[in-house]
């Protein structure tokens, strides 16, 4: 069974624009990638644990914000290009961007070094315009972004 993953997308309207909150992961892998490398916040959830609860403790533990009880808008599962599936919420809400604080977790590093070096999950976030997102955000959450502008344009 492929791995899933729950999360949330976070958005705001600002000067008129929308904008969601991303967060790039940290460590080595990823210190100098930046298009299509970023996320929603999110993390692997176990089979018969609530993926809504999973989404909210996956948001605190890597950005060490609350995600709140407000409307919690599901969104259709999305599949990443190595198999994971992606649940993910929408949510209005605001945060500091610049104030995450985020889990750490441990790897070898350098590769077949023997040494473990800890690094955190996510090592910056941002509130990216829609128009933008898109670039950012990994291939396989794309569909997100999509599904959030039709959300907004409901009536």
């Amino acid at each position: 069974m492929a791995k899933q993953s729950a999360g949330l997308l976070l958005y705001r309207k600002r000067e008129g624009r929308v904008e969601v909150f991303l967060v790039h992961p940290g460590g080595p892998f990823w210190a100098n990638k930046d298009a299509h490398a970023w996320s929603i916040p999110k993390g692997e959830f176990e089979a018969g644990e609530d993926a809504l609860a999973a989404a909210k403790r996956e948001f605190r533990e890597e950005t060490g914000f609350d995600p709140g009880a407000g409307l919690f808008t599901a969104l259709e599962p999305c599949r990443q290009s190595g198999g994971k599936v992606i649940h993910a919420w929408a949510a209005e809400g605001d945060c500091d961007a610049a104030a995450v604080r985020s889990n750490d977790f441990e790897m070898e590093w350098p590769p077949r070094s023997g040494q473990m070096q800890s690094f955190p999950e996510v090592d910056r976030a941002a509130w990216v315009p829609l128009d933008q997102a898109k670039e950012k955000l990994h291939k396989g959450q794309a569909p997100l972004i999509d599904q959030l502008e039709s959300l907004l344009a409901a009536p």
